[in-house]
């Protein structure tokens, strides 16, 4: 049985367990079939209304950035991504100054140690690194792309 924790996305839907090898227990679709509902909800609604920094960064990513076809407001397991590349199992999440609450911290951490046990790779940066500095975070992301291609073609 596995400890209930809840969704800083969505209130307090409990993360699933399980899964094979790392696989998401529900398959393909990377949803969990009983909060995809609600949780596609709340995709809708952000992709309507981004932050500056999701704008900025989605401009830059849309399309094919590196071999990458990123999904914005992407739903896995019981969370929603801010980017996601499925192919890569790349993962971008933008924090603003919520983020650095102590609790949201604690949340950030569990959904990224989650999503990790999932196989995914999670890149965070803060809304005013992609806002001052977009060019660094795309340094950033490409350089992960780039390193991820060599290691699984070497």
């Amino acid at each position: 049985m596995s400890a209930e924790k809840t969704n800083p996305r969505s209130g307090s839907v409990p993360l699933p367990s399980g899964g094979v090898r790392g696989r998401l227990p529900y398959g393909y679709e990377m949803a969990d079939p009983i909060t995809y509902s609600l949780l596609k909800e709340f995709t809708n609604k952000n992709r309507q209304k981004p932050t500056e920094a999701e704008s900025i960064l989605w401009d830059q990513l849309k399309g094919n950035f590196f071999g990458c076809h990123f999904r914005r407001q992407h739903i896995i397991g019981p969370f929603i991504t801010d980017f996601a590349c499925l192919k890569k199992k790349l993962i971008i999440e933008l924090d603003g100054g919520y983020h650095q609450l102590p609790e949201q911290q604690t949340s950030d951490k569990e959904r990224t140690e989650w999503l990790e046990s999932k196989g995914f790779k999670v890149l965070r940066f803060t809304n005013e690194e992609v806002t001052f500095n977009t060019q660094r975070v795309l340094e950033s992301i490409k350089t992960y792309i780039i390193k991820e291609h060599d290691i699984n073609h070497s």
